[in-house]
């Protein structure tokens, strides 16, 4: 079931099932939400994602829904730990968005949340990917510092409102989302670049100012939900995922 947290903010740490995968995830649903973001994670488990996870608590604070997502299996997280093969693979990565993302939308407790996506470096470019396969349902997109070299063939099918967001220092990466902004197709779209921000933002304050643009570019493109939320708490039933085609 579902804990009651102070300032009416409903929160599940849950396993969502897609198909034969389990994945870990965290939703974090404030009361009459402007929208969920997911928000992916490939490095481990997501209750030692501390950066994430207060980036999170930054959204939220906006009053926009969160959920945060282990894209990788636990034994798919450890082979990576060595390897790097998965966090590379972007179509993996996206196939498991889009499956969170159909379960989004299949939930009774989030269906009614329009959902946009958040995403960093290899999981930014997954976003970005992802967005294409469901044009209907993500209704906005924010990569930070996103590889949007490892996909750049899909980018002009991404008519997603989409804003990119990169480091002042990080020159290789401008160099790749520039190369991106111009192939993406969409007729909103914005490339951020931050000042004296190097790729992971470890700056003083530049995870702040990446928080600050996404809710505003979340905030703009995601329209208000349409039903209460506390009526779809009231109705929803106590299970904690269901079963979904696999998309692998």
């Amino acid at each position: 079931m579902y804990k009651k947290l102070a300032f009416n903010i409903e929160e599940k740490i849950l396993t969502i099932q897609l198909g034969i995968v389990k994945l870990e995830a965290e939703l974090v649903i404030p009361e009459d939400a402007a929208g969920i973001i997911v928000i992916p994670e490939t490095s481990g488990s997501i209750k030692y994602s501390y950066r994430l996870r207060y980036f999170a608590h930054l959204l939220r604070q906006a009053g926009l829904a969160t959920i945060l997502i282990n894209l990788l299996t636990e034994e798919e997280a450890t082979l990576d730990c060595r390897s790097k093969h998965f966090r590379c693979d972007i179509r993996h990565l996206a196939s498991r968005l889009v499956g969170i993302t159909d379960w989004l939308t299949l939930n009774s407790i989030t269906q009614h949340l329009n959902i946009g996506y958040f995403g960093a470096s290899e999981n930014g470019g997954a976003a970005l990917l992802a967005a294409t396969e469901r044009p209907m349902s993500v209704g906005a997109v924010v990569s930070r510092g996103g590889r949007t070299d490892l996909f750049s063939s899909a980018l002009s099918y991404l008519h997603t409102p989409t804003l990119l967001i990169v480091g002042g220092e990080d020159y290789p990466t401008i160099s790749m989302n520039e190369d991106a902004f111009n192939q993406i197709s969409s007729n909103n779209k914005k490339l951020e670049i931050i000042p004296q921000a190097t790729h992971q933002f470890h700056e003083p304050g530049a995870l702040e100012e990446v928080a600050r643009l996404a809710n505003q570019w979340f905030k703009l493109h995601l329209r208000s939900p349409t039903t209460d939320i506390s009526h779809s708490m009231n109705s929803s039933t106590s299970t904690s995922a269901v079963s979904l085609h696999n998309h692998n």
